[in-house]
């Protein structure tokens, strides 16, 4: 619960400090004088965007601070998330500067503004007069039925089921797609694919036929060298190899009278016996080469293939054919592959389905199992809050599955008796939207973990013995959580544990905003001016001391 608020230098607010029951509290005035900036302020801790344009003062800081008592198990996921400390007493601050630069802290440490919306919303629910148009929102609307069904564990399993339904679905739309573009490739791939097939190149073919022809085309042109290069080493009259002999020889016989000939007769040797090598080298290369005009035929033809190939493909080796013909078999095997895959996905799609169907008519179950109940007891409450005629139906129809299940919930008013029920939101007037929206969140409070609500005028259109009304169940929605209601009706505020009086307080040249609690004998005072004027008259005043003692 909300403890203590603190607001310093805010609209007309210079400093003030409030601290606030755990039951019912009200707060009072005059129109004007500042109720609704209180919760303006409080707004600022619960998240909202700052404006620069509401410091009292415009050259220090705006400082809002909330404390709130909390239960550490109501939190705990979110100081996990976060990793922040969590201590029994939690404060919230917020601070804007003069050039609107914003700042927020949970128990001092530095947290973003939706950081800060996510822990208010488990905290602090904010009902405000605009707030009955969320009466007209389908959302709004289902969200009531199920804080009454209470079955979070259900709910999050089908949304987590939901998710990834819609992902598979996505991944089979996407893969459509991708067979009906494959599908118009598939025939200009396939005939590429053939041809490749059909050629059949091992690697680097192209380039050893392009040697080989080289060879083939200038067979006799070798044969000639080679014969003539033989002939000279070893079967001329004077053969190179056999004059090489003799040299060494001659060479050797000098080898006693220097120093440096055995080496250079060392050398010649070494020299005679490569060439001899080279002879017969020479002479094998010769019996290998041979013209065939035949195969000269065959290479061509074979390389005509390949250079057709690598234009075609614009590549310029054996080796990058391969690879696109790889690439292509791919291709055509992933457009083979599609229909398996899309028949999986139709399974899984089936599976799931199946599954979101069954969890789906299990949370309508529920959700039909609390809408008559819900409706009969807020009936019951606008009969209290002085609309006996009223009548709240909740209309639950199958629909398409969605991330809620298959329902749509539709909360219909018929505010005579007429039988002729329509859209809440389009027949309800602005006082009646009010009343029904307090009966609502008086049911659906008991259902939830808010421990704190704050309503804002939620009296507007109503007097008497309603607004008396309004007040009982203000007072007894008060035994299980935190009040704080902005009102205008004596007989709401004097249903109250602690009154607070709002007040302009004129002070040199500048007007504040003050506000203090009251005791009994000023609420006695403030409750029958609120009945009768300025000057209340002793009647005004016994009905006030009556409201208070029937508290």
């Amino acid at each position: 619960m909300l403890q203590r608020l603190t607001i310093r230098n805010y609209a007309i607010i210079d400093y003030l400090e409030v601290d606030f029951s755990q039951n019912l509290n009200v707060i009072t005035g005059e129109t004007g004088a500042g109720k609704s900036i209180l919760l303006g302020a409080l707004s600022l801790i619960l998240g909202e965007r700052a404006d620069p344009g509401v410091l009292f003062d415009k050259t220090g800081k705006c400082i809002i601070e909330g404390f709130f008592k909390v239960k550490k198990a109501q939190v705990l996921p979110f100081f996990e998330k976060y990793e922040l400390d969590l201590e029994d007493l939690l404060i919230i601050r917020r601070e804007i500067s003069a050039t609107g630069k914003s700042r927020a802290f949970v128990n001092d440490t530095p947290v973003n503004i939706s950081q800060l919306g996510e822990l208010s919303s488990s905290l602090v629910d904010l009902h405000q007069q605009f707030d009955t148009l969320a009466l007209a929102n389908a959302d709004f609307q289902r969200e009531v039925i199920d804080a009454l069904v209470n079955k979070p564990v259900e709910l999050q399993q089908y949304q987590q089921i939901f998710s990834q339904y819609q992902q598979v679905q996505k991944r089979y739309k996407q893969l459509v797609e991708n067979r009906d573009v494959a599908n118009k490739e598939l025939d200009y791939n396939r005939f590429l694919l053939d041809e490749l097939t059909e050629a059949n190149f091992y690697p680097n073919e192209i380039e050893e036929l392009d040697a080989e022809l080289q060879t083939l085309s200038h067979a006799e042109e070798i044969k000639n060298t080679l014969n003539r290069i033989f002939f000279q080493l070893k079967e001329d009259e004077q053969p190179i190899l056999q004059q090489l002999k003799q040299l060494q020889a001659s060479l050797s016989g000098l080898s006693n009278f220097h120093k440096e000939i055995p080496a250079l007769a060392e050398r010649l040797l070494s020299t005679y016996v490569e060439l001899q090598d080279i002879a017969n080298e020479v002479e094998s290369i010769n019996d290998q080469v041979y013209y065939d005009g035949a195969r000269i035929e065959v290479v061509n033809e074979r390389l005509t293939t390949g250079y057709r190939l690598f234009k075609k493909h614009s590549v310029q080796t054996t080796n990058e054919l391969l690879a696109i013909k790889e690439v292509l078999e791919n291709k055509v095997a992933d457009v083979l592959n599609l229909d398996d895959q899309l028949l999986a996905l139709e399974q899984e799609q089936a599976r799931l389905k199946e599954n979101l169907q069954q969890l789906a008519g299990q949370i309508s179950a529920y959700r039909k199992e609390q809408a008559a109940p819900f409706a009969q007891r807020v009936n019951e409450l606008l009969a209290q809050v002085g609309m006996p005629n009223a009548r709240l139906k909740v209309e639950i129809t199958a629909g398409e599955l969605n991330p809620h299940g298959q329902d749509t919930i539709d909360f219909l008013f018929d505010a005579n008796k007429s039988n002729q029920f329509a859209p809440v939101g389009k027949v309800a007037s602005g006082g009646e939207l009010s009343r029904i929206m307090l009966c609502i969140k008086s049911l659906v409070a008991q259902s939830v973990a808010l421990p704190t609500l704050i309503f804002d005028e939620i009296d507007t259109g109503i007097s008497g013995e309603a607004a008396r009304q309004v007040g009982i169940i203000l007072k007894d929605l008060a035994k299980s959580h935190q009040i704080i209601c902005i009102t205008h009706q004596p007989q709401i505020a004097g249903k109250a544990d602690a009154h607070y009086f709002v007040f302009k307080d004129a002070k040199a040249d500048k007007v504040t905003t003050s506000v203090r609690l009251l005791s009994v004998e000023e609420r006695v005072n403030k409750i029958a001016q609120m009945l009768s004027g300025e000057r209340p008259t002793a009647a005004a005043l016994e009905n006030a001391r009556e409201m208070l003692t029937g508290v």
